[in-house]
């Protein structure tokens, strides 16, 4: 329970729909679309938009997007992969020719075809109430009239300034500098191009005039791409078979790869056979076995995953008890692995086999969406006059001839942006999602955990403060207890620490638990981000 004695937010209660976002502003665009006879998706896809004005950093119509659905009713989760590919002209072959060895974050190579209109009008198409058109209005009249920037906008748009003086986005940079918070900002040429996809569809958006421009924008920078890879990308997004995985009584759904979902799932199969830390939530030893499982499943991810439709993924086997069980020996409750075992493997015999919100409508469809321009900004290369911040997600690629996650023609890049549903009894219980780039399955994992083995409630669970093993030493929040700290330091990790005022925490993350039982939704929406959980 909350000590009210001491600063934080209160979990949000509700009893007939209700809506997690980054933005006050999306999150109130999802419940009018609601309202306006929309379902769930028609709401995420509403909230979307706006975010992709709003929050311009985090997404936009440039980048891409996943989505699970869960319809009241049905024993199914509805998933899709909205991610898009490497033009025709990326083969590995020009880039040896090159001598490119791995792209810069402004790089024109380092954009794939945008995914998210895509996606937006294949979702709606297939299971909305609702057309694009409605969907994007909201957004439109943000882009048009303008809106106040917000605090944590403005602490990452400040960040990111120099990215976007190196790009040439001087459209973001009002005056020479990013916009402060309240600063009211417009961006009439992104509402232009809203208005002809509200008008037209996604077609507007991968042919025509829009298109053309931001070909000629990505060849002027010495891109390979052409037209043609924007007329494909308007069809690319495509439903999917979810994968899941069961823990502690609810039945956790992620989207295959090329998506990360799978370590989220491979984190709470290793961490389940623990239970309980005896040192509770904040603990060392709790602490320490997740950093532990985690350094293993992202091991197996930069080894291992890649786009099914070209490289063999073996989900099936990363999954498995025995290969779970196998890497959950490993871990010692007093010492920290010095090497790690080959990906792939454990000390079993060797085996071949190869923007997040949320919304819960009225009915009780179910609606776990996340929508991403990559890094802050994405590429920083806003594309002509069309208002377009094009993402940098073919960093999630490897130049590395051979390997499954290699960039080529028509293939999709290892992607870190991933929704997550829970079910039980075949009825959703709780969309969740935790975004913050390669943090994702750590922060899902994470949340999950604090509400299941810890018994905190959905708000406390995303207050928590957060741990991140990446690049051979282990980020911490400033707000993890110097105990704690010392406790990992003994067992031989490498904690870092950014006590700078302008650190960026870890992720920022939404949830909507579905109490059946008492006929009420209670949703949490992290204080990391200037977002909020509303219903009705």
């Amino acid at each position: 329970m909350r000590d009210f004695d001491f600063p934080g937010r209160s979990a949000v209660y509700a009893g007939r729909a209700m809506a997690a976002t980054s933005m006050p502003a999306a999150t109130l665009a999802a419940l009018d679309a609601l309202r306006a006879g929309g379902n769930a998706l028609d709401a995420a896809v509403t909230a979307a938009a706006v975010l992709g004005v709003i929050e311009p950093q985090s997404t936009g119509i440039g980048g891409d997007c996943f989505c699970l659905y869960k319809k009241a009713g049905s024993p199914e989760v509805i998933a899709l992969n909205g991610s898009g590919r490497a033009p025709a002209g990326a083969t590995i072959d020009y880039f040896e020719s090159q001598g490119i060895a791995q792209f810069d974050n402004i790089s024109a190579h380092a954009v794939t075809v945008p995914g998210a209109v895509s996606a937006w009008e294949t979702l709606l198409a297939a299971h909305g109430r609702r057309g694009l058109d409605a969907a994007l209005a909201p957004a439109i009249r943000y882009a048009e009239e303008g809106h106040p920037v917000h605090p944590r906008v403005a602490f990452d748009w400040k960040i990111a300034e120099g990215k976007l003086r190196r790009s040439g986005a001087a459209a973001l940079l009002p005056g020479g500098a990013a916009p402060v918070a309240g600063t009211m900002f417009r961006q009439p040429e992104l509402a232009r191009t809203l208005r002809a996809i509200a008008k037209d569809g996604a077609k507007a958006f991968y042919e025509g005039p829009i298109a053309a421009t931001i070909v000629a924008e990505l060849r002027a920078r010495g891109g390979v791409h052409a037209e043609a890879d924007f007329a494909a990308g308007r069809t690319a997004a495509k439903f999917v078979t979810p994968i899941r995985r069961d823990f502690d009584g609810l039945t956790i759904w992620e989207c295959p790869p090329n998506g990360s979902g799978l370590l989220a799932l491979m984190l709470l199969g290793i961490l389940e056979g623990f239970g309980p830390a005896p040192d509770g939530p904040m603990g060392p030893i709790r602490l320490h076995r997740h950093i532990e499982a985690a350094r293993l499943v992202y091991r197996d991810r930069d080894a291992l995953l890649a786009d099914p439709d070209q490289a063999e993924v073996p989900v099936a086997h990363l999954l498995s008890d025995d290969y779970l069980g196998g890497l959950r020996a490993l871990i010692r409750d007093d010492r920290a692995m010095v090497d790690l075992p080959h990906a792939g493997e454990t000390a079993l015999p060797l085996h071949r086999d190869t923007v997040y919100l949320c919304v819960v409508d009225e009915d009780g469809n179910a609606c776990s969406f996340i929508n991403s321009t990559y890094e802050s900004f994405g590429s920083g290369i806003l594309a002509g006059d069309t208002g377009v911040v094009l993402h940098n997600r073919g960093m999630g690629f490897r130049i590395q001839r051979g390997h499954p996650n290699c960039i080529a023609p028509g293939k999709r890049p290892m992607h870190t942006i991933i929704p997550g549903m829970a079910t039980q009894g075949g009825e959703a219980v709780m969309p969740f999602g935790v975004m913050g780039g390669h943090y994702q399955p750590m922060g899902q994992s994470w949340l999950v955990t604090n509400m299941r083995q810890y018994g905190l409630d959905v708000q406390e669970a995303l207050d928590l403060a957060r741990v991140f093993p990446f690049g051979g030493q282990v980020e911490v929040e400033r707000s993890v207890p110097a105990a704690t700290l010392e406790g990992l330091v003994a067992r031989g990790h490498k904690v870092v620490r950014d006590d700078r005022p302008d650190a960026r925490p870890h992720g920022g993350g939404q949830a909507i638990w579905i109490d059946r039982g008492r006929g009420v939704l209670i949703g949490g929406s992290d204080p990391r981000k200037d977002g909020c959980a509303l219903g009705y």
